[in-house]
């Protein structure tokens, strides 16, 4: 078994269940989507992207295009937050907690492609 290999569909597969786990809820209700789960389906994303970096390979390129965009949806959804809640004066309201999961919902199928591609990926190696 290759270290390397598990450690790196660990992260692929952490980003999409941290990122779905903020997705779910109903859209425009702040208490179905924690802040603190926000910040670590970034985190995770972006180790996960690092970790895709090293890869010359055309599939590794698409995994890494994958990993960027929800790393933007990510980020821009955070970005939003803070602006809602520290620039415009007018705290979470549902139109805004609206744009900020519907970002992370762009995320969760950039993830879920990465998740597709790494499985397609396995499928076709052979010994």
């Amino acid at each position: 078994m290759n270290l390397e290999k598990v450690v790196f569909g660990f992260f692929i597969v952490l980003a999409l269940t941290l990122n779905f786990g903020f997705f779910i809820g109903e859209m425009n209700n702040p208490l179905h989507h924690h802040v603190v789960e926000l910040f670590f389906a970034i985190v995770v994303n972006l180790i996960a992207t690092v970790l895709k970096l090293g890869d010359r390979t055309q599939q590794g390129a698409i995994l890494l295009a994958t990993s960027l965009v929800a790393d933007l949806q990510l980020i821009a959804a955070a970005l939003v937050w803070a602006w809602a809640e520290h620039v415009a004066g007018s705290g979470l309201t549902p139109s805004a907690m609206s744009s900020i999961v519907s970002l992370s919902g762009g995320a969760v199928l950039a993830n879920f492609i990465s998740v597709v591609l790494l499985i397609a990926e396995t499928i076709m190696v052979r010994r």
